[in-house]
């Protein structure tokens, strides 16, 4: 179905939460141009923003990745990092976002060079800020960089446990599918959930269901990143939707990298249907071109939802999120306050 510019305006307002996002993939093409072009010579990320989108233009997943890792080898020190983590957090809020659950990966930074500390500084002065300028709360996810050696997985464990930032209320696993066995960081996870942090791990985005099973049965996933490829599993449908573990959905995300053929053919309807808890996200936004707002535009026009439909997906995400028990309150009330207020003026004739 076609989404109405009123939809869209009331998209725009709607308060929101973002439950998967990506630090590095949200740089915008002028930060990375301008990063780019500090970096010249040493780097192929073109520093022209016109050519980002052609760069932007994956073949398939694997080529998503290694674009990806080109523009993380261009944050490379303290004040890289805080500059772009409070961009992120400007730029969400101004989507409306209240609350965000910003995936970091610290092991591509410390590899190159970044102390721990220092990482770990620079996004808590960044969340700090965006929050009194902006009104917006950002939160961490520290995600194991799926890899052959256990390198990346090690280091990150250590530095969730041993920095532990204010900011820091889950643990996920990204990367490549193919090949990395989520069970292999059952133990990682083990040692990050023992310490109060939420499992969040990556799995079903360019693989089969088995590896979501894996994500359920080894490391205690309370959330799964993507998830997709759970609509081909109608047990592991019943067994998300009888234990409430909820799917962070990025439908451009998965057309973008190939994971799913086109829009038309996302399996979102299809979860949704087998009442598979759902969120919707963005991802990599700036990578993708698209934004969360446009994501929430998307599930509209593959679920067929009205304001009320979309009003509610809003509403589950803040109830899957990580947000304290009042924080989600306030949330859930400024939803409410908005969706009847866009309502009466809508009903009275006016627009916003």
């Amino acid at each position: 179905m076609h989404v109405a510019s009123d939809l869209t305006d009331f998209i725009a307002g709607l308060p929101k939460v973002e439950l998967h996002v990506h630090h590095i993939g949200s740089a915008t093409p002028r930060t990375v141009a301008g990063l780019a072009e500090r970096h010249a010579g040493s780097t192929a990320v073109p520093a022209d923003p016109a050519l980002l989108a052609e760069y932007f233009t994956f073949t398939d997943f694997a080529h998503f990745v290694e674009v990806y890792l080109s523009v993380v080898d261009l944050i490379r020190d303290a004040a890289d990092v805080a500059t772009l983590t409070y961009d992120i957090g400007a730029g969400l809020a101004a989507q409306s976002v209240r609350y965000a659950e910003l995936t970091l990966t610290p092991y591509s930074s410390i590899a190159r060079g970044i102390p721990a500390e220092a990482y770990c500084e620079a996004v808590e002065d960044a969340r700090l800020r965006a929050a009194r300028d902006h009104g917006i709360q950002l939160r961490w996810c520290f995600d194991i960089p799926g890899e052959p050696t256990m390198t990346g997985a090690d280091v990150t464990l250590d530095v969730a446990l041993e920095q532990r930032p204010d900011g820091l209320v889950s643990f996920g696993l990204g990367g490549p599918e193919a090949g990395i066995s989520r069970a292999r960081y059952a133990g990682h996870f083990a040692a990050a959930r023992a310490a109060g942090l939420r499992s969040v791990p990556h799995a079903g985005e360019s693989t089969g269901p088995e590896s979501v099973w894996e994500a359920v049965r080894h490391l205690g996933a309370e959330r799964i990143g993507h998830g997709i490829a759970a609509a081909g599993d109608p047990e592991l449908m019943a067994h998300l939707r009888e234990h409430d573990i909820a799917l962070e959905v990025c439908p451009t995300s998965n057309v973008r990298t190939r994971s799913v053929p086109s829009l038309a053919e996302h399996p979102l309807p299809r979860l949704v249907a087998a009442g598979v808890p759902v969120t919707i996200n963005s991802d990599d936004p700036p990578m993708f071109a698209t934004t969360l707002n446009r994501e929430y535009q998307v599930a509209a026009e593959l679920l067929g939802l009205d304001e009320r439909g979309v009003a509610e997906l809003a509403r589950q995400a803040v109830r899957y999120s990580f947000l304290d028990d009042p924080g989600k309150r306030a949330v859930l009330a400024e939803i409410d306050a908005y969706v009847t207020g866009f309502s009466r003026d809508a009903s009275a004739g006016g627009s916003r």
